[in-house]
């Protein structure tokens, strides 16, 4: 089943949602290390603030994903395999062992039930060769951006940071095309976690990117906007 764009906006209407919901994605994307830093907390250290009780460790991974997000927003051309070892090499900068470098060695994930997931070592040529062959694939904006997200995450190319790097690399394809944001709400992260273990398990991607789909794209029906202010203009909208 490919997945149809649920949003059309233009590349600069997309990094205008992305540039305006910064915090919140920061602040979603911390968590797959785990950080338990509040909102307001987040925000004072995007503006360049230490919080008391917040861990240097913490910070720093809240400023290197702030970079991160600011990179994939700013950089005007489309996604190239470069430039996803560029967004890890930000990401995961004091955390990897060679930031921005495909892994080499061994790695393990401890999955939802405590379960472990023992990737095999990617190979770089084979990686890019899939990369490119997916970007030129004949498929919707968020089809491909959300089947690149959770083959990086399970294939674990990089040292460290992987599900980072995949949800910004992801984003860069959704902003580029105009089809939106990928950010599950953590109110849903409970699911999430139960399927993408199934998924590391398995290596069936159909229902975590289905539930995806359903549950974790943002962004602004423009259609519906303009219907709307003409609505009220005309005064329609009225009893």
């Amino acid at each position: 089943m490919t997945l149809q764009d649920k949003y059309h906006m233009t590349a600069n209407q997309n990094k205008r949602l992305a540039k305006q919901n910064l915090t919140r994605l920061v602040y979603t994307n911390s968590r797959f290390e785990g950080l338990t830093t509040t909102l307001p907390q987040t925000q004072t250290i995007i503006d360049g603030f230490g919080v008391d009780g917040v861990s240097i460790d913490d910070i720093n991974t809240i400023v290197q994903l702030k970079r991160g997000w600011q990179y994939i927003i700013n950089d005007p051309e489309p996604l190239t395999f470069d430039k996803m070892k560029s967004i890890n090499k930000i990401v995961a900068l004091h955390d990897a062992l060679e930031p921005g470098e495909i892994r080499t060695g061994t790695s393990q994930v401890i999955l939802a039930s405590d379960d472990t997931y023992t990737p095999s070592i990617p190979n770089e040529a084979k990686e890019k060769e899939y990369f490119e062959e997916l970007m030129n694939k004949d498929a919707s904006t968020t089809d491909k951006a959300i089947t690149l997200m959770y083959h990086n995450m399970r294939n674990q190319i990089f040292w460290d940071g992987n599900k980072r790097s995949a949800t910004l690399a992801a984003n860069k394809v959704m902003i580029d095309g105009g089809a939106g944001l990928i950010n599950v709400p953590l109110d849903k992260w409970g699911k999430w976690n139960e399927l993408i273990s199934v998924y590391y398990r398995t290596n069936e991607m159909g229902k975590i990117k289905e539930w995806t789909y359903d549950n974790g794209i943002q962004g602004i029906d423009l259609e519906r906007k303009r219907k709307l202010i003409l609505k009220r203009k005309n005064g329609l909208d009225r009893e």
